[in-house]
């Protein structure tokens, strides 16, 4: 933290680090410290550093969600083929192609989006803001469906290791896990994904093992296999004719589809990756890729070589583990069980990761655009999107109340949308490069990679349309459509605000200070008086409404004769990336204060100006009150709220108030707080 000061003196004040220790320790508080984690410091020069992920740790907590489709994917896949097994290699086949095809088209738009480059990111710059908020929209509602697929799958794992008489507690069992991974989500990024890194590692380990065991021990069964399957499509070709049997291939292959997912997890996620990001983030891609194709193709061939089928109240998985262990020694495979199926059910919880993690900053980006609340944009004091990471969950709640966690239901639902951003963002790319043809290195290389991703993604979402739409894959649409009226309303109304704001911004003109005044202030100018009554005025940049609010207190309390302003620099999930950003949200507030400052002086008025960095306008301030009235003995705070010609619920919900909750707080502590009214 700094401080602009008046020649005549300076007052420093305590650092943010020691504010947080001495913060108060109610008795919720202490229990918030306990369940979430004690506040952490934005300007900590290492806490990029210390939250920031590694790629390994990357893989588990965005991998997760495209690995722990194997526990389902595959699964709904046999059963959409409906008896016709062995086309299950064809499916297999088709996964692993569209997992490296997309896979390196987004390596290209990590490359070309070094600082994060989403689905919502990408098509609004390469396309434009509008097509872009349609596919974040559609990101938001697939990352709300990964968080209820991935924990209701859990539940079946879990429950298929349980007498049939407790199927009745597995919802209750859903809602418990949810609101577990918002409590880790609400601790922080690292944390979460270092807890469940255990559990992602013994379902790679146990699930490689039996994929290699299986092979390995049908070895001379695979010649057989080859042939069974030709035999195979040679009988479905004769009973249902060619294009049959292509749109059965294609109706397995769309349920199996959310193994894609967690490629664009990746590119959304580049944020939060340890430096150099780029790097960082394709190796993420590397290993993702591999895992995917390993895990999707081998469960499926050992589905095959055991001749899986489906039992009830039981997963594919599970019968797959008893099959093959069937010989071994009681002792040795119930054990191997017992974990391989708990870790399955865990890596599904874990792959909820995909959602807390993007599917909030997706949201974060958005609410700093316009398109949803701007609160949506703001970091907890553990530097998280904590209101963002709420509506992930209270989302997915409603959602799995609604379908009785049902995985059938929610897969149907899911995938489809991520394939809506797969095209938009592929699209974008393929306008870039043709844009950038002449001036780009092997533009033409690049143009092919996103130009077959568009193609293949476009087909995908396509045929999962055609056939996922009748069977409730129409509610999916149904819902991204609502939330794509919800962001254009929400926009239109900010923009109708911001014309009523223009107005007031032309203050700024009549004040004749130049946007870059001096952060060094000049000597002359009037001298501080401590005994003088003085105006503390909260502002939130050198702009129109800190000017009427200032204009109105000269005008109505003529008897100030100090002025005090203080700014707050907001860390958000948009400057909130590295040590560079935060020093020019410092040096921006700095330059507000000083055009402030200049501007009372000229009047006659003596000036200062003091100012914080920090998530929490109302902490921050509050924290500084007690100091300033220290100094300023006869101090009153003010501070400007608009007021809409028409009042509604909507208005309290798109614009802060930020002043009436400062105003409690200071009143607590004996503070006068004044609120001058700004209508527009």
């Amino acid at each position: 933290m700094y401080r602009l000061s008046p020649p005549e003196g300076r007052l420093d004040f305590p650092m943010k680090k020691k504010r947080i220790e001495q913060r108060q320790g109610s008795c919720f508080a202490r229990m918030r410290r306990l369940v979430i984690g004690s506040s952490r410091n934005p300007l900590d020069k290492a806490i990029f550093h210390k939250i920031s992920l590694i790629a390994f740790l990357a893989w588990v907590g965005l991998g997760a969600d495209g690995l722990s489709s194997s526990c389902y994917g595959p699964q709904e896949a046999f059963l959409a083929l409906n008896g016709h097994a062995y086309l299950s290699l064809f499916v297999g086949l088709g996964t692993v192609l569209t997992i490296f095809v997309i896979s390196s088209s987004y390596s290209q738009i990590v490359e070309l989006f070094s600082t994060g480059g989403g689905g919502y990111l990408v098509a609004s710059k390469l396309l434009s803001p509008s097509v872009g908020m349609i596919s974040g929209c559609a990101l938001l509602v697939d990352y709300v469906l990964t968080v209820a697929v991935s924990i209701a799958s859990g539940a079946d794992a879990i429950f298929s290791l349980v007498p049939a008489e407790f199927q009745g507690y597995k919802l209750m069992f859903t809602f418990f896990m949810l609101l577990v991974m918002v409590v880790l989500n609400m601790r922080g990024i690292k944390e979460s994904v270092l807890f469940l890194t255990p559990i992602f590692l013994t379902f790679v380990v146990t699930h490689l093992f039996i994929i290699f065991y299986a092979v390995a021990t049908h070895a001379h069964h695979l010649p057989a296999l080859v042939s069974a399957s030709s035999a195979s499509v040679k009988s479905t070709v004769s009973s249902m004719g060619f294009w049959g049997m292509f749109f059965l291939i294609l109706r397995a292959y769309s349920m199996g589809a959310g193994t894609f997912t967690g490629i664009e997890a990746v590119s959304n996620g580049v944020p939060i990756l340890r430096e150099p990001k780029v790097r960082t983030a394709k190796s993420t891609m590397r290993y993702m890729a591999i895992s995917l194709a390993v895990m999707a193709m081998g469960l499926m061939l050992a589905y095959l070589l055991y001749h899986i089928t489906l039992q009830p109240g039981k997963t594919f998985n599970a019968v797959l583990f008893e099959q093959a262990t069937s010989a071994w020694p009681v002792h040795v495979r119930a054990p191997i069980i017992l974990i391989s199926l708990i870790s399955e059910a865990a890596l599904l919880f874990v792959a909820a990761q995909a959602g807390f993690l993007d599917g909030p900053r997706v949201l974060a980006n958005m609410a700093r655009d316009r398109w949803f609340p701007t609160r949506f944009s703001t970091l907890s004091d553990r530097l998280v999107t904590q209101n963002g990471i709420l509506i992930m969950g209270i989302s997915a709640l409603l959602i799995m109340f609604f379908s009785r966690g049902s995985v059938q239901l929610l897969v149907v639902l899911y995938s489809i949308n991520v394939f809506i951003t797969f095209i938009l963002s592929q699209l974008g790319m393929v306008r870039h490069w043709w844009d950038s043809r002449g001036t780009v290195k092997n533009w033409a290389k690049k143009l092919s990679v996103n130009g077959i991703g568009l193609v293949l993604s476009s087909f995908i979402l396509v045929s999962m349309i055609v056939i996922k739409f009748h069977e409730g894959g129409w509610v999916t649409l149904l819902i991204t459509g609502a939330l794509v009226v919800l962001a254009i309303f929400i926009k239109r109304h900010y923009y109708h605000t911001a014309r009523l704001l223009h107005r007031l911004n032309g203050l700024m003109a009549i004040t004749d200070v130049p946007s870059s005044s001096s952060r060094v202030l000049p000597d002359s100018g009037p001298v501080y008086s401590p005994g003088a009554k003085t105006a503390v005025l909260l502002v939130s940049g050198f702009n129109g409404m800190g000017l009427h609010t200032l204009f109105g207190i000269i005008r109505l309390f003529g008897h100030f004769r100090n002025f005090v302003f203080i700014q707050i620099g907001i860390i958000d999930a948009g400057n909130f990336k590295g040590t560079e950003e935060v020093d020019r949200l410092q040096a921006k507030v700095s330059t507000d204060l000083s055009r402030y400052i200049t501007f009372v002086r000229k009047q006659g008025f003596f000036g200062e100006g003091i100012s914080a960095v920090g998530v929490d306008v109302v902490e921050e301030v509050s924290q500084l009150a007690p100091q300033i009235t220290e100094r300023f003995p006869q101090a009153v705070f003010f501070g400007g709220q608009l007021i809409f010609p028409k009042d509604s619920f909507i208005h309290r919900i798109l614009h802060n108030h930020t002043v009436f909750t400062l105003q409690k707080k200071l009143y607590r502590h004996g503070l006068p707080f004044v609120i001058l009214p700004i209508r527009v």
